[in-house]
């Protein structure tokens, strides 16, 4: 699948709360449901979108009461960050309008867990800079190797010893004006 087939499955608000529990552990639809505050049938209809796209993999499928239930992980945990990610090519409007779509899915992500902030460390930084490309490769790869550091120490949801956090990073080269 390509960039911009991912971009447009995680546009959709649900699909990018899903991968987050996914981080953690492999989850059925019914489970990841349960998380979310889904129906089963609505986050196993989002569950095969991600999957299309590779975004999620089955990882196990158990016998639960006479049926088959899949249990799916978000591959992110389970491959490293790459140095630089893939571009999406610009191919136009529709491009734009998936772009779009994405960033309105993560500012919604954002303003819900938003009310949930808690006492303790954490940084926000919004910022439209003129920076050489060594700096922005070193900047793209450290939130790339901080990314990956909290996706391979997710737990499941609610086990003991761990906290809720948030991270929501957006970084990309701009045109020039």
């Amino acid at each position: 699948m390509s960039a911009l087939d991912e971009l447009r499955a995680t546009a959709h608000p649900i699909r990018l709360r899903l991968l987050s529990p996914l981080t953690g552990v492999a989850m059925s639809a019914a489970e990841a449901g349960r998380e979310l505050g889904l129906s089963q049938a609505t986050a196993s209809y989002h569950l095969r979108v991600l999957e299309r796209v590779g975004l999620v993999e089955i990882v196990e499928v158990v016998t639960i009461r006479g049926g088959e239930a899949k249990r799916y992980r978000h591959l992110s945990s389970a491959q490293p960050f790459p140095v630089v990610p893939p571009t999406v090519d610009r191919t136009g409007d529709d491009t734009d309008a998936e772009r779009a779509r994405y960033v309105d899915a993560l500012a919604d992500e954002l303003r819900r867990r938003s009310p949930r902030r808690a006492d303790g460390p954490q940084i926000s930084t919004d910022a439209e800079l003129w920076v050489d490309p060594e700096t922005w490769q070193r900047v793209v790869r450290h939130v790339g190797h901080a990314s990956a550091l909290l996706h391979a120490a997710a737990q499941r949801p609610r086990t003991p010893g761990t906290n809720p956090v948030s991270m929501t990073a957006a970084l990309f080269p701009m045109r020039r004006p």
